[in-house]
Formats: structure tokens, C-alpha cells, sequence
């Protein structure tokens, strides 16, 4: 999906969070585009401390989280980091979880001020010695149709592919409406 902006900026733009509308000025009402996990650079709370590890192999994942979603969204977005502290190169290739009808991963970009995002059916790489942090506006993941709102406070699990070193179960936790990573 794109969606081109003004002058590369964003707040013509009428953004809303997850599965909400993101209506441009010159866009009749028919022509609007969904757009997922969008959001401005600032404002948002700070996702709560404490960090989730979960280890498979020498692939090790931190702080698994989404956002809460309003009532009737259909789509989320996850974060997570993973560090491969390993000697040989895996691939992270997809995952699964209850709580939405499928999850992919997805990366997202800005090229002369239009915001792409895609779908990464071949996974992502991850080399040995390096981490891959997937963030809002980089590589992330999409859950799809969920299957009811996700509550701030709640958490699900899902259960991560690799395809060297196979499956991983993890926490995600479900952070508030506008929250953003804690660095």
C-alpha cells in the first residue's frame, strides 16, 4: 500500500492508529487508504520497562509488544528485536499466533515522500553477530484479522519460525493505544 504526502510531511494527513483511515486532502471519500501502525514521529507514551528474552539456539529474542487496538480493527503491528549471536547466518521466516488468522512480516519506507509498505514472503535475515530490530516504520510484524481487540495490559502468545533453528514460543505484550519503544 502507498500513500503519498505533501512535501514528504505528514500532518495533512489525518492520522489515526490501526485499521483506522488515513484520508488525504486531495482524496474523494471513495479513494481513502487503510494504513497500518501509522503514526507522527512524536508524542505516544513509553512502552513499560522490563524486557522479555526468549532464547532458541544462538538466536535470542527481547521485548516482544504491540500496540492496543480500538474496537474493530482488524490489524496490529509487533516489534521485537532478534540477535543472532551465532556463527552462521538464519532466516527469521514467519509466525503464528491465536490471536489473529495469519501474521506476516512486512517492512516499511519512505521513497520521494510516499510511504511504501510490503510484504517480505522470503523472511528476513538474520546475519551472525548482528541484531534486526523490528520497529514502526522499518520491518515489523503485521498480525491480520484479528480475532478480537488487543487490551493495553494483556499479552498473547506467538510462536516465531526460523528456518535454521526452528520455532520459538513468545509473550507479546499489548502496550498502550500510542506507544512507542523505550530506548
Amino acid at each position: 500500500m502507498t500513500h503519498r504526502s505533501p512535501r514528504g510531511f505528514l500532518p495533512s494527513v489525518a492520522i489515526a492508529m490501526l485499521g483506522l483511515i488515513v484520508v488525504h486532502p486531495d482524496a474523494r471519500a471513495a479513494e481513502t487508504t487503510t494504513i497500518a501502525q501509522a503514526r507522527m514521529e512524536h508524542g505516544g507514551q513509553a512502552a513499560p520497562s522490563g524486557i522479555a528474552t526468549f532464547k532458541l539456539g544462538d538466536l535470542t529474542v527481547t521485548s516482544p509488544w504491540t500496540r492496543a487496538t480500538p474496537g474493530g480493527a482488524k490489524i496490529a503491528g509487533g516489534y521485537l528485536k532478534i540477535t543472532n549471536n551465532g556463527i552462521s547466518a538464519d532466516r527469521f521466516v514467519g509466525a503464528k499466533s491465536d490471536t489473529s488468522d495469519r501474521v506476516e512480516i512486512h517492512e516499511m519506507s519512505m521513497s520521494d515522500g510516499i510511504m511504501k509498505m510490503r510484504p517480505l514472503p522470503n523472511g528476513l535475515e538474520i546475519k551472525p553477530g548482528e541484531t534486526v530490530e523490528l520497529k514502526s516504520g522499518g520491518y515489523h510484524l503485521m498480525f491480520m484479522d484479528l480475532k478480537q481487540p488487543l487490551k493495553q495490559g494483556d499479552s498473547f502468545k506467538a510462536r516465531l519460525q526460523f528456518e535454521k533453528a526452528g520455532s520459538l514460543d513468545v509473550d507479546f505484550n499489548v502496550n498502550a493505544l500510542g506507544a512507542t519503544p523505550q530506548h
